[in-house]
């Protein structure tokens, strides 16, 4: 009878043992194509960037990489539907910098960004630069500043919608240069930009390859970068720590996310395939084209970023009181 126990229980022990999930590995990992969700419409930069490293990440992974553009809300629709996918790796995500100010900008979310997401790798960065209508006076920052705060409330900054990183770092810079510039939110940033160069506002901080163009040509005047070093793309533009502005750094930036707990394993074949991706010379050169920098990075990494993004914009969005549209 007792040899009959411990045989059925070696059974029993087996058939569990059999029925349990085998455990995720990175080199069976993927076997059918991904979905890379993007919280904006075809055409904008979040979508662009996630094209040019989707199509290279397919062709590491050896299966398809397919974007799938859910706009709406500041990115939160698609954030919520990534958040609730399943954690096998075949759903992934295109964070950017809207999502760190989104915690603080809306009053609930049905997700919570850091907890609900498993970073993968930092992608790109793009810096924003301070433009001018170039009948303003101010040549430099200081002047600018100088500027606002002769004439405190009459000077207009426009942005491609409240609540976007455009717009809170112009407010930014209102809390750093201590002046009272006034937010005009455009619907998208073109529009702002034909108003901006029109004279209808005097300023904008808008993204360093929206606006070098018309800067180029002579219909806006650039005053600084917020970057933490001058831009390859306008080597002659400062940054605001040189322009005496320390303080007021802003970097677009654009990730890949994961659902919370996907395997280890699936995370990091996704973060070396990244890597190896942003490594290589025609994709530098496809983010170059615009105005991106490839900015690889760790998963960790990328978690500290995130934290430290999202205590930095919620000061901003408490100090200015941004709402959403």
């Amino acid at each position: 009878m007792h040899r009959r126990t411990l045989l059925l229980t070696s059974l029993v022990c087996a058939a569990a043992f059999a029925a349990a999930p085998a455990p995720a590995r990175a080199d069976a990992y993927p076997t059918k194509p991904i979905r890379l969700v993007v919280g904006y419409a075809a055409g904008g930069s979040t979508d662009v960037i996630a094209r040019i490293v989707g199509q290279h990440l397919a062709e590491e992974l050896g299966q398809p990489v397919v974007v799938d553009n859910r706009p709406g809300a500041g990115a939160s629709i698609a954030s919520d539907f990534v958040a609730k996918s399943a954690p096998d790796g075949y759903t992934i995500f295109m964070g950017t910098i809207a999502n760190t100010i989104n915690t603080t900008l809306y009053r609930r979310l049905p997700f919570d960004f850091e907890r609900d997401f498993a970073p993968i790798s930092l992608v790109a960065t793009v810096p924003n630069v301070l433009v001018v209508n170039p009948s303003v006076p101010a040549k430099t920052v200081q002047e600018f500043i100088a500027l606002a705060k002769s004439k405190p409330g009459d000077i207009y900054f426009a942005s491609s919608g409240s609540g976007s990183s455009i717009h809170l770092s112009g407010e930014l810079f209102n809390m750093v240069a201590d002046v009272k510039m006034v937010h005009v939110p455009y619907k998208g940033s073109a529009p702002a930009v034909i108003d901006l160069m029109g004279g209808q506002v005097q300023a904008m901080f808008d993204n360093l390859s929206s606006s070098l163009p018309h800067v180029k040509a002579g219909k806006l005047r650039a005053l600084a970068v917020t970057s933490a070093a001058r831009s390859p793309e306008a080597p002659d533009v400062p940054t605001m720590a040189e322009a005496g502005l320390p303080g007021c750094e802003v970097l677009s930036w654009f990730a890949l996310m994961a659902p919370a707990k996907t395997p280890q394993p699936i995370i990091d074949r996704l973060n070396a395939a990244t890597v190896k991706v942003l490594g290589q010379d025609e994709v530098k050169q496809k983010l170059a084209a615009i105005g991106a920098d490839p900015a690889p990075s760790t998963p960790q990494a990328l978690a500290a970023l995130i934290r430290s993004e999202t205590a930095k914009w919620a000061k901003v969005v408490e100090n200015s009181g941004a709402k959403v549209d």
